[in-house]
């Protein structure tokens, strides 16, 4: 490894030790790198502009309004109360309804935080009141959040299309399943913890009731079903769904439910956007450094440095799945896929893992580390919206982090749990 590659390593790691921004540092490194390589710097402005250029990432920014506009518009509140007036009856029913509307909104937000805000900004104070610890309440709002980077559409799953040139679409597929099977871990945790704490029940609700919640939360429940069967109906791209979601979520909002008002916009708006510019703001940087990177061969040196270890799948496997669930604890998830997917690309392609199993390996991995202390930007959310400490909240997230990482290992060795929907579209 040559004084770029070292000093870029050393230089990444430093900065992120003092504190300094993911993107400032990338940036700062970008230009150190062609500086060393006595390469123009101009290359990085150059570098940082491609980063932004591919129309795929127009999404973002879509369904990141979408799930603003869905969140003040009393969505997921709707959602919530479809899902009480068929489970709350059962041993701990209010928290699987919360599983169940984290479900659905992460299948209209695509991300992990703005799920945990919409589920815990609802349902904390609720399950406190019916008994729940508050700390366990905001565990699972921050639990469910990385459902929202599962189950499709997904915007982490967009950046990985766009990094690793493979099919949006089926990425989005393939986490149908490993998002459903997560979902059904936190049903059991939720009725384990009630059944332990006694927690009782609510009363089994009739069937005027149960109509009333589908009548009530119908345009809610008709969102995933508009983006899905868009996209998979080949009516839109996921780019267009992305604008599609968010009009959808606008018209629902001020003239149908009418909890969104219009004085409101200019908030979720400028929120959104800022949002949408930090995430920008990150990915461009990132790609000017893995462009420097990839010019000093560092991708192909650090996997051949790793196949010199063990040419083993299962072992590389499981390597890999501990090297991304480590660097998503404690490094921006985005940051982290555009640095590392030129080696992660390299090694899979090495040991036969298909693309896209490979790609929802990397997403899912990244969307617990949007959950693991110490850096977790879902705890944080779930911290701010439910007054509960950090440590607090990790205490009672243990349960719900074994259930994800039972997850990610049937990902990486059942191939069929991620390839199989992606399969029958191809």
């Amino acid at each position: 490894m040559g004084d770029v590659g070292i000093v870029l390593i050393c230089g990444l790691f430093g900065l992120l030790f003092i504190g300094t921004p993911i993107a400032i540092a990338l940036g700062l490194l970008t230009l150190a790198g062609l500086w060393m390589a006595d390469l123009n710097l101009l290359v990085a402005a150059q570098r940082f502009l491609a980063g932004s250029s591919s129309t795929s990432l127009l999404a973002i920014p879509g369904f990141i309004l979408a799930g603003e506009l869905m969140s003040a518009g009393g969505l997921s509140r709707r959602l919530v109360r479809v899902a009480s007036s068929f489970i709350g009856h059962l041993p701990g029913g209010l928290s699987m309804s919360a599983v169940g509307a984290g479900t659905f909104f992460g299948a209209i937000s695509g991300s992990a935080p703005a799920t945990t805000a919409a589920i815990g900004s609802v349902m904390i104070d609720e399950l406190e009141n019916k008994g729940y610890k508050r700390g366990y309440a905001a565990a699972l709002a921050t639990a469910v959040g990385p459902l929202g980077q599962m189950i499709p559409p997904s915007i982490p799953m967009v950046i990985w299309g766009v990094l690793s040139e493979e099919s949006i679409s089926k990425l989005f597929l393939a986490g149908v399943i490993p998002g459903l099977l997560a979902a059904a871990g936190f049903c059991v945790v939720s009725v384990i913890y009630a059944k332990r704490q006694g927690v009782a029940s609510d009363p089994r609700a009739r069937g005027a009731e149960i109509l009333a919640a589908l009548k009530d939360g119908l345009w809610a429940l008709l969102a995933p079903v508009i983006i899905l069967g868009g996209i998979y109906g080949g009516i839109f791209t996921p780019t267009e769904a992305a604008m599609v979601g968010a009009l959808y979520s606008l018209i629902v909002g001020l003239f149908i439910y009418r909890d969104l008002h219009w004085q409101q916009l200019p908030g979720l708006l400028i929120k959104a956007m800022r949002t949408t510019a930090v995430i920008m703001f990150i990915i461009v940087t990132a790609s000017g450094f893995a462009w420097v990177i990839a010019s000093e061969q560092l991708p192909t040196k650090i996997t051949e440095l790793i196949l010199g270890v063990t040419t083993n799948p299962l072992l590389l496997l499981l390597f890999i799945n501990l090297l991304l669930l480590i660097l998503g604890a404690v490094m921006d998830n985005i940051s982290a896929m555009v640095i590392l997917s030129g080696v992660l690309i390299g090694i899979g392609a090495q040991i036969g893992l298909d693309p896209i199993q490979l790609g929802a390996m990397v997403v899912i991995n990244f969307a617990v580390g949007m959950i693991t202390p110490p850096l977790g930007y879902s705890i944080f959310v779930a911290s701010s919206v439910s007054g509960m400490s950090i440590e607090r909240i990790a205490k009672h997230l243990l349960p719900f982090l074994a259930v994800l990482l039972l997850v990610i290992g049937l990902i990486a060795y059942v191939p069929a749990i991620t390839l199989w929907l992606p399969g029958m579209v191809s």
